[in-house]
């Protein structure tokens, strides 16, 4: 007796919990068998909606929103909420799904969005978010993959690392294709210096779905795996391989770290894209991002256009940018030019204000790099081996950080040009 296919709505939903390359093509196929389905046009646009014009958006997230009420208060809700993440209102997303999960506990199609609680960039509404993912994972249960994946993930980035390990383990085991699952384990052992052993489970993970879409950024991880065991040329290749002209951010992490720890850098992003964004509409709309293309601007000892970028922060009305961004651009800007003292003066003053920065625990870990080799650079070897002091005494893999404390004479320094 042959087993019956399962309906494309399973298959797709299926496919965005878990980060499938398949997702984008269920979900077409879903919103084209079932038109009128507003939950389906809702996830569509969650997918792809950052590739459509604002009209175009507004307008399917309006007929979503009908088709949904027309179905139930569940639908309507969850199609709401995908409107304000679509539009980044990322306080009213989190206060919505606060709301969302009094009324239906655990709803998986709501936790996709559970991002908004980090995204909004408030420390309170992070703990309050973090206080809800474990909430909903308790009432989900240990049998759920998904939330178990999204605490994994919210565990790693709380520095609960061996918790999250075991976590992304116990979710893998109930579902090895949760790309939530191997993203929060890649966080997990970047933590732990898993070096080659975490990049070979990578490596097999994609085997089965090289279009998953983390797939560019779970290589990144393991570039960062190859940098921490000392395999610089397998970093190099990942990094050329695998991301794409617009991943600067990516690409600019991958070099910096290099250059920090003395090693010739991947190809590198062409200096006027970077400009460009810089000066598009959105390149300074958010503070992480903006940290990325200083980076970038670093990677190529762009002295100049770091001072005018911290210059510019440092005129923002957002604190932000100008009470974090500002310091952390200056630094790199004295880093480039040779002036290690004033950027450990810099980045030193910063403490746990460099958190404001944006991003998560493994791309900040990027400025206390930059304030380790300062350290060095500046001959206060003390203080560069107290800073890193964690990470060599529990990191299994730690070359990386040992070359960061490894004094370098002007003539064994890697530049980008």
């Amino acid at each position: 007796m042959a087993v019956p296919d399962v309906p494309v709505e399973e298959r797709a939903v299926e496919a965005l919990l878990s980060l499938s390359g398949r997702t984008l093509p269920l979900l077409r196929r879903w919103v084209g068998s079932d038109p009128g389905c507003g939950v389906a046009r809702a996830l569509l646009s969650l997918v792809a909606g950052d590739r459509w014009d604002d009209t175009v958006l507004k307008e399917q997230l309006v007929i979503a929103h009908r088709d949904a009420l027309a179905v139930g208060e569940r639908e309507a809700s969850l199609v709401y909420g995908v409107f304000l993440h679509t539009h980044r209102q990322y306080r009213l997303t989190a206060d919505h799904l606060a709301g969302h999960f009094g009324r239906w506990p655990a709803d998986v199609l709501a936790g996709l969005m559970m991002g908004a609680f980090f995204a909004c960039g408030d420390a309170a509404y992070r703990v309050r978010g973090d206080a809800l993912m474990e909430e909903q994972a308790t009432v989900a249960g240990p049998e759920s993959w998904p939330w178990m994946s999204w605490l994994a993930s919210a565990r790693a980035e709380q520095g609960r690392v061996r918790e999250a390990h075991g976590l992304a383990g116990r979710a893998l085991g109930l579902y090895p294709r949760s790309g939530v699952a191997a993203h929060a384990l890649a966080h997990a052992e970047h933590e732990l210096g898993a070096g080659r052993a975490c990049a070979v489970f990578l490596d097999q993970w994609l085997l089965a779905d090289p279009r998953a879409m983390q797939s560019r950024h779970l290589n990144w991880h393991a570039a960062l795996q190859s940098i921490a065991c000392g395999d610089f040329e397998d970093a190099r290749r990942r990094a050329d391989a695998a991301l794409a002209r617009t991943d600067v951010g990516m690409r600019a992490a991958t070099n910096w770290r290099l250059l920090l720890a003395g090693q010739s850098p991947a190809g590198l992003s062409d200096p006027d894209h970077v400009r460009e964004l810089l000066s598009a509409p959105g390149g300074m709309a958010e503070v992480f991002h903006t940290f990325n293309l200083a980076l970038a601007l670093a990677v190529e000892s762009a002295a100049d256009d770091l001072n005018i970028l911290a210059r510019r922060a440092a005129a923002d009305e957002r604190p932000d940018f100008r009470e974090v961004l500002a310091p952390v651009v200056r630094a790199l800007a004295e880093v480039t030019a040779g002036r290690p003292r004033a950027a450990v003066d810099l980045l030193a003053g910063l403490g746990e204000k460099a958190e404001r920065i944006g991003g998560v625990r493994v791309e900040r870990e990027i400025i206390q790099d930059t304030l380790a080799r300062a350290l060095i650079d500046a001959g206060q070897h003390t203080r560069a081996a107290a800073l890193l002091h964690h990470r060599t005494t529990t990191r299994h893999h730690h070359t990386y950080e040992n070359l960061l404390l490894a004094p370098r004479t002007p003539a064994t320094q890697t530049r980008p040009r």
